[in-house]
């Protein structure tokens, strides 16, 4: 432990430390390494191998170390790089065996002049093709080439690199083919060769002399531009031969109202993609060049998601493209929550849960220009659940029902009440009838009582639902409603006690007396009434924890093994 925390001491005194560099080669670099309050050996690596101890640096001619000693700095001085540089560099504290991060210095070399096989001047007959050859070598990296012909870049050329002996230069080689009907006479064209090295370039220039098909240049004004505005295009052209004629065409249909080298339009978010193109023709040929143009426009589906249904624990993908420009913003939501759950076309909820059913939004937004949006539904097949008032009220001697709403996907196979020794998925049996309805957020089923009797109090009713992922079951009571009776009697007790007061105020002492008798009596009626609530809140509370320890129970018995039936629901029916 010592030893752990006297290295982190002593790497907490690197002041500074060699960090990857690049270099053009012949120019110097220094590489830094500053450790304040060291007095030790310091060694300095490449490659992993040392390259002398302190200032001693003697084996190398063209490596210093420099810095004040004093304050604990052992810079490493590179006075002309070369490409043995090429490597990494390392400084090491030997007494406090601790070392700086390796260091890249990597050493660029520009590339020599290039050199056009034939240049400076190419002479062609009338309808020969041309192959120009430019070669760029001793370079690192690789010299990169372009052909550049009136200040315009030349595609289609091809290239082909050598890796030299010393394993680190390359040599570039470019052909360009140009046809007899792309050039004309007095041409200049330039293969230009550049790397990190010499990022301006290196040019070689040859000059054609032949006629030629016409050149041209298609221009698109203004640019970025709105859908819906007015674009201008222009086509010029240089032809030896003159031009005879112009053609326009869009996404390759011709435009044949336009002939001349402008042509003017509003533009859609078709011309995005679908490009303008403009064909010139002299007596020796045509030439054609096509441009898109930066339409601005607001988001379009590619491809629209689609709503699935899928199996719970199972993935849930959608898929959501839009197109617009410039560069939109794609963000998939949960209709009615906040939280943003991908900025990618594709939102893929792992192990989905029945909690993760619901409407899910795509929406898309170009910046500036406008925003789309789609939604998708998301359904998940899994066990029902059953979600109804545990304690249900229902008036003594009338008709009364229990219900119990069942959300589940796919529907249920089946539902089914069960109460002591009976079970009824449906119908009607003696006083008891069973109907299901279904609504758009599930189904309810209902069990109907012709007539409450005392007894159907004292029942644990049993409301079970099944799919083929599992089932569901819920335990429900009845609680005995008051009836209006009782506010009748307690309404025509309150006018007759009024009554008594006034008749006992014409009657004098005698009737005072009979007053207080009966007051007094009032008063204890008043007592049994609120002793007898307090008492039906704590049976009701204590009902509240029976009927979740025997749901719990119930639950439990319904996952136990196999071919056990603990109840009459299950012993009707073998299979559940």
């Amino acid at each position: 432990n010592s030893k752990i925390i006297l290295r982190r001491m002593f790497l907490k005194q690197f002041h500074l430390q060699p960090t990857d560099l690049v270099v053009v080669a012949g120019q110097p670099v220094t590489l830094a390494c500053s450790i304040p309050g060291y007095h030790g050996m310091v060694l300095w690596l490449r490659d992993g191998m040392a390259l002398g101890v302190n200032r001693d640096l003697s084996g190398y001619p063209r490596y210093d170390i420099v810095g004040d000693h004093s304050k604990g700095e052992y810079h490493l001085l590179i006075q002309r790089t070369e490409m043995q540089d090429d490597a990494f560099f390392e400084c090491q504290a030997i007494q406090a065996a601790i070392r700086t991060r390796p260091a890249r210095l990597t050493v660029l070399v520009p590339p020599e002049d290039p050199v056009i096989v034939g240049a400076p001047v190419v002479s062609l007959r009338a309808g020969d093709p041309l192959n120009l050859t430019c070669h760029a070598d001793n370079a690192k990296p690789a010299a990169s080439i372009i052909w550049i012909r009136n200040g315009q870049v030349l595609n289609g050329a091809m290239y082909s690199k050598t890796l030299l002996r010393d394993g680190r230069r390359e040599s570039t080689v470019s052909t360009l083919y140009l046809s007899a009907s792309n050039i004309e006479t007095g041409q200049r064209i330039t293969c230009r060769a550049s790397n990190k090295a010499a990022p301006n370039g290196k040019d070689a220039v040859v000059t054609i002399d032949i006629q030629h098909l016409p050149l041209v240049n298609l221009s698109v004004e203004p640019q970025p531009i709105l859908e819906g505005n007015l674009v201008k295009f222009h086509c010029s052209a240089k032809a030896n031969p003159p031009v005879i004629h112009y053609r326009w065409a869009k996404g390759g249909s011709i435009i044949r109202e336009v002939s001349g080298d402008t042509y003017e339009v509003i533009v859609d978010h078709s011309f995005f993609t679908e490009p303008v193109s403009c064909e010139v023709t002299n007596a020796l040929g045509s030439t054609n060049i096509s441009r898109n143009v930066d339409v601005y426009f607001g988001p379009r589906m590619a491809a629209e998601p689609q709503s699935l249904q899928v199996d719970q624990g199972s993935d849930a993908i959608f898929n959501c493209a839009w197109t617009g420009n410039p560069s939109l913003t794609i963000v998939w939501m949960k209709r009615g929550s906040g939280v943003v759950l991908s900025n990618e076309n594709i939102l893929m909820l792992k192990a989905v849960r029945q909690e993760d059913a619901g409407k899910y939004v795509c929406r898309a937004v170009v910046p500036r220009v406008g925003a789309g949006e789609k939604e998708v539904s998301l359904t998940v097949n899994g066990p029902p659940t059953i979600s109804s008032t545990q304690t249900q009220q229902v008036l003594y001697g009338e008709k009364g029902q229990i219900k119990c709403f069942i959300r589940s996907t796919p529907p249920p196979d089946r539902i089914a009440w069960s109460w002591k020794e009976t079970v009824l998925e449906s119908g009607t049996s003696g006083r008891y009838t069973v109907e299901t309805v279904s609504t758009e957020e599930g189904v309810i089923s209902t069990l109907t009582m012709s007539n409450i009797v005392p007894a159907d109090f004292q029942t644990i009713y049993n409301c079970t639902a099944w799919n083929s992922f599992g089932s569901d079951t819920e335990i429900i009571r009845l609680k005995e409603q008051e009836s209006l009776r009782l506010a009748v009697i307690i309404g025509v007790a309150v006018g007759a006690f009024l009554a008594l007061i006034v008749l006992m105020g014409t009657l004098g002492a005698f009737c005072c007396a009979r007053f207080q008798r009966n007051l007094k009596g009032v008063g204890l009626a008043k007592n049994d009434i609120r002793v007898e609530i307090v008492h039906k809140d704590h049976n009701a509370a204590r009902e509240t924890e029976e009927h979740t320890a025997i749901k719990q129970m119930m639950v439990s018995l319904h996952t136990s093994q196999e071919g056990f039936c603990p109840t009459p629901l299950c012993r009707s029916s073998p299979s559940h």
